[in-house]
């Protein structure tokens, strides 16, 4: 088991990194005109696929990217340019038919998709986050107690997560249609500045390493 010290550090920077209260206006925002239903299952689905991404970066995370070959700027540029056709589409109301014949069918179909991207990856299990739990991981020294206090302490930072999603949607409940529309766009451009910095920070980390 290891030290209470080295478990309070490892809570605080997956805390940090992942910052759940700063997710909060990318969520709102991604999920914009779901109904509640959909979007209780935006944040589980959202937080699931987090912590089975974070858990294997755990565990093969550093063996995985070096058989493949991937630096993790390459990841990080790679999910900025994919966040930024997302903002795109949130400043510019590009979004989702929900008022179609089959409008169960695509609302069901858009929260599979925004619930892995780009809510889980980038936002929640990014470069960053990735990056920290495989550091983390390697300090383990491959002993299987601290692996899995590990995984635990992923569980609990999935968890706040989910506590804030699912808290955030009674902000919008409160801001109504009008004040709904404006954030969405508002988060929009937020965004894409977001995603932009993602691959500002891929290149330089790129041109220096």
């Amino acid at each position: 088991m290891p030290p209470i010290d080295v478990m309070v550090a490892a809570l605080v920077t997956l805390l940090v990194v992942v910052d759940p209260i700063g997710l909060i206006p990318a969520f709102l925002g991604i999920t914009a005109g779901l109904p509640r239903p959909a979007r209780r299952q935006v944040a589980i689905r959202a937080c699931l696929i987090a912590f089975a991404i974070l858990t294997g970066a755990a565990l093969i995370g550093d063996w995985l990217l070096r058989i493949l070959s991937i630096s993790l700027p390459a990841f990080r540029i790679a999910g900025g340019l994919l966040l930024f056709s997302i903002a795109s589409e949130m400043v510019f109301g590009v979004r989702i038919a929900r008022q179609s014949e089959a409008a169960e069918q695509a609302i069901e179909e858009h929260v599979r998709n925004v619930a892995a991207f780009p809510l889980a990856i980038p936002l929640m299990a990014g470069p960053g986050a990735i990056t920290a739990t495989v550091l983390l991981a390697g300090r383990s020294g491959g002993d299987p107690m601290r692996l899995a206090v590990l995984i635990g302490i992923i569980a609990v930072v999935m968890a706040a997560c989910l506590i804030v999603f699912l808290a955030a949607t009674r902000i919008e409940r409160l801001l109504g249609m009008t004040g709904n529309t404006v954030l969405s766009r508002l988060l929009g451009v937020l965004l894409a500045a977001l995603a932009v910095q993602f691959v500002i920070d891929g290149v330089r980390a790129l041109m220096t390493g």
